[in-house]
């Protein structure tokens, strides 16, 4: 055999393990559960619930019920703000997550934080996440009337404008048909009980089979 015959064989050995490894790599990564990052405040934590009743677990039971195998991973930190949120992304995302729901902004609007600042932090995160392609749906957060038309606006629109400009999906309204209910609040009035996460994740649902049809149409 030549020198370059002996080349052209070790070249070809070395493509056909790479492909071997690769093959065996996304045969196994196809058995697991699809890995959904809730990134987010004290709604996403469960703040006041027992773990089986907060969002996330309520959702993965959703999930799992109507035939999907999801691990919904709990990212929600209770305080949390979009800057809070932005600082420990590489640390959420260190179980690689292969699609995530962004559940922030709340605490910046109840603090009364510059809607500006909360904009360029949403920004960063989800420019982050659509450089690495990893689907997203980002839940909108509603601001109260007393803080004003011009906050009011810049705080609402920020989150259907930068799910357009990072093409990720948006849920209008994360406490939609709960906010203000007594029924499905805790006593603090502004995180939900069981019941009231239960109707969370009932009107969000649709949302979410969206997202995972997009992990399943990229994998």
């Amino acid at each position: 055999m030549t020198i370059h015959g002996f080349r052209y064989v070790v070249a070809r050995l070395l493509v056909c393990t790479v492909l071997f490894a690769v093959a065996g790599v996304c045969a196994s990564r196809a058995d697991e559960p699809v890995r959904l990052l809730v990134l987010g405040d004290s709604l996403a934590a469960g703040y006041g619930l027992p773990a089986e009743d907060g969002f996330t677990a309520q959702l993965q039971a959703a999930l799992q019920e109507s035939g999907h195998d999801v691990m919904v991973q709990n990212g929600g930190v209770s305080g949390d703000t979009t800057a809070g949120g932005w600082a420990r992304l590489e640390w959420a995302l260190a179980d690689h997550a292969d699609a995530v729901i962004v559940e922030l902004g709340a605490n910046d609007m109840l603090r009364g934080l510059d809607p500006g600042s909360a904009r360029s932090n949403l920004a960063a995160i989800l420019a982050t996440l659509h450089e690495r392609g990893i689907p997203t749906l980002v839940a909108g957060m509603r601001a109260p009337q007393n803080l004003g038309p011009t906050y009011v606006d810049a705080f609402e629109r920020m989150y259907p404008e930068l799910a357009e400009q990072y093409d990720a999906l948006v849920y209008p309204f994360f406490l939609d048909g709960v906010a203000g209910e007594p029924w499905l609040n805790q006593e603090d009035g502004m995180h939900p009980n069981r019941t009231g996460v239960r109707h969370i994740v009932e009107s969000i649902m649709p949302s979410v089979l969206e997202l995972l049809a997009e992990v399943e149409a990229e994998s």
